[in-house]
C-alpha cells in the first residue's frame, strides 16, 4: 500500500488529457458514421476505412514514437502530438467527401500515434515497476470521461447541429492540453541510437499493405491482379524484416523481445483478443441505428452503460489479478466477451431493449479487465533496457489489430449484406445477426493463446488513494 508523490500524481493527470482527446474522439466517431454516410452519400458498408484510416496510421507510425520521446522529450513529442491531432481534427470538419475525411483522418492519426504510446512510455519512466499497473489505472480512469461524454455528446451534436461538430469539439480540448503540456510536464530524455530507418520502412510497409488487402477487391475497388500485389508486398516487407533484424542490435524492434515468454504470449494475445473487441465500438452504434432504427441521441445514450461498467472494473481490476491470476482472469474474460455479444444480440431482436443497458454495462466491465490485463502482463517481466521498446512494438500491435478487426467487421456486414445496407431492408436483422455469431466465434478465439500464460510470480501493487484530509 503505497502513495505517488504529488508531482508525480500531476504528471500521470496530464497524460490521462491525452487518453481523453483520443477517447472522446473515437466514441463520437462511431456514433456519428451512419450520419456521415448519409451527409456524405457513401454507403455505411464503407464508412468503416474513417475508423481504419486513424489507427492504421496510428499502427504505422508507432514505431518512431518511443525513438523520438527519448530524443527529443516527452514533452516536447507529447504537445507535437496535440497540436497535430487538433489540426487534423479541424480539417475532417472541413471535409466534402469520404477521401478528403479519410486523409484528415490520416493526420489525426500522426498526432495519436505519439500521443497514448508516449504517455504511457512516460507512466513506465516516472513509476516503480510493481506499481506500473496500478498507476496506468489510475491514468486511464480520468480518460474515461470522454468515452462518458463521446457517445451521447456525438449523438446530441449529429442529431441537433451536425456531425462536423463532433471534430470541432477536439479544438477547445486540444488547446487547453498543449498549454498544459508545456507547462506541468517534464521534458524526459534518455540516450538513443540510431533509428533503425529500414526497418521502419518494411515494417510500414507489411502492416499497411497486408491491412488493405484484407479490405478485399469490393471495398478497395481494385483488380485482383492489384490485390494479389498489396499482399505479395505485404509479405515480403514482413520476411525482410525478421531477416533485417535477425542478430541485429540496432533493429527498429530486437528479436531478442520473444525470447522472454510473459512478452511473447502477452503480445500474440493482445494482437489477436483486440481483433475481436476492436468489432464491438464499430458494431454497436451501427447496428442500434440502422438495425433497430435508434436515433444518433438514443444510440449515444446506450453506449454510455458500457462506459460505466468499464469505470467501475477498473478500481478493482489489481485485485481480481492478484487473486485469481493472469491466466484464469484472461481466459474467462475472454469467453465472457464472446457470450455478452451473443447476449446482446439476442436481446435486440427480441426486443428486449430495456435489458440492453444492463448487457451494456456488463461487457463494458469484461472488456475492461480484460484490456488492463493483457497490456500489463505484455509488460510487467520486461528488463528496463528493454523497456521502451517492448512497449512501443505493444502500442503498435494495439492500433493494427484494432484496425484489423474493424476492416473484418466490415468485410462481415459487406459479405451479408451484399451491397446495401440501410434500416428499411428486409433482411437487415438477419445480416447483423450473422455478422454477430461470426464475431463471436472470432471474439472466443484468443482463449487457446491465453491457457498457455504461466502462473504469476509476482503480486501488483495495489495504490491507495489519497484520503481528504492529508495535505
Amino acid at each position: 500500500m503505497t502513495d505517488l508523490p504529488a508531482n508525480v500524481r500531476w504528471q500521470l493527470w496530464i497524460v490521462a488529457f491525452g487518453f481523453f482527446m483520443q477517447a472522446l474522439d473515437t466514441t463520437i466517431v462511431n456514433t456519428a458514421l451512419p450520419s456521415m454516410a448519409q451527409s456524405l452519400g457513401e454507403s455505411p458498408l464503407h464508412m468503416h476505412m474513417v475508423i481504419v484510416a486513424y489507427v492504421l496510421t496510428v499502427a504505422v507510425m508507432l514505431p518512431a514514437s518511443g525513438w523520438l520521446a527519448d530524443k527529443v522529450g516527452v514533452r516536447n513529442v507529447f504537445f507535437t502530438a496535440i497540436v497535430l491531432f487538433t489540426a487534423g481534427s479541424l480539417f475532417c470538419a472541413r471535409a466534402e467527401t469520404l477521401n478528403g475525411l479519410v486523409m484528415a483522418r490520416v493526420l489525426q492519426g500522426v498526432g495519436g500515434a505519439m500521443m497514448v504510446p508516449v504517455g504511457r512510455l512516460t507512466v513506465m519512466k516516472i513509476v516503480p515497476r510493481a506499481q506500473y499497473m496500478a498507476a496506468m489505472t489510475f491514468v486511464t480512469l480520468p480518460g474515461q470521461v470522454g468515452p462518458l461524454l463521446g457517445p451521447a455528446l456525438g449523438g446530441m451534436l449529429v442529431e441537433y447541429a451536425s456531425w462536423h461538430w463532433i471534430f470541432l469539439i477536439n479544438l477547445p480540448v486540444g488547446i487547453i492540453g498543449a498549454i498544459a503540456t508545456l507547462w506541468l510536464m517534464p521534458n524526459y530524455k534518455m540516450q538513443t541510437r540510431r533509428f533503425d530507418l529500414v526497418g521502419f520502412f518494411l515494417l510500414a510497409a507489411g502492416m499497411a499493405t497486408l491491412t488493405l488487402a484484407l479490405d478485399g477487391q469490393k471495398g478497395l475497388g481494385i483488380s485482383t491482379l492489384s490485390l494479389a500485389g498489396l499482399v505479395a508486398i505485404g509479405v515480403i516487407s514482413i520476411l525482410w524484416y525478421l531477416w533485417h533484424a535477425r542478430d541485429n542490435d540496432r533493429a527498429l524492434f530486437s528479436l531478442s523481445l520473444f525470447r522472454n515468454t510473459t512478452y511473447r504470449l502477452g503480445l500474440l494475445g493482445s494482437f489477436v483478443g483486440r481483433i475481436g473487441s476492436g468489432m464491438l465500438p464499430f458494431m454497436t452504434p451501427v447496428f442500434l441505428q440502422i438495425g433497430l432504427g435508434f436515433s444518433p441521441f438514443h444510440a449515444g445514450l446506450m453506449m454510455i452503460p458500457m462506459v460505466l461498467g468499464s469505470m467501475g472494473m477498473k478500481r478493482i481490476v489489481v485485485q481480481v489479478v492478484n487473486a485469481l491470476g493472469y491466466r484464469r482472469v484472461l481466459v474467462a474474460s475472454t469467453l465472457g466477451l464472446a457470450l455478452v455479444s451473443l447476449l446482446f444480440m439476442a436481446v435486440a431482436l427480441l426486443g428486449w431493449y430495456y435489458v440492453l443497458p444492463l448487457v451494456l454495462f456488463c461487457q463494458g466491465m469484461i472488456n475492461s479487465i480484460r484490456f488492463s490485463s493483457m497490456n500489463t502482463l505484455t509488460l510487467k517481466d520486461l528488463p528496463d533496457e528493454q523497456a521502451s521498446s517492448g512497449n512501443s512494438l505493444l502500442s503498435m500491435i494495439m492500433q493494427l489489430s484494432m484496425s484489423v478487426g474493424v476492416t473484418i467487421a466490415g468485410l462481415l456486414l459487406g459479405m451479408y449484406g451484399q451491397h446495401h445496407l440501410t434500416a428499411d431492408s428486409p433482411v437487415v436483422h438477419q445480416v447483423f445477426l450473422y455478422t454477430y455469431l461470426s464475431m463471436a466465434v472470432i471474439i472466443a478465439l484468443p482463449a487457446i493463446v491465453f491457457a498457455r500464460v504461466p502462473d504469476d510470480t509476482s503480486k501488483n501493487v495495489v495504490l491507495r488513494r489519497r484520503k481528504r484530509s492529508e495535505p
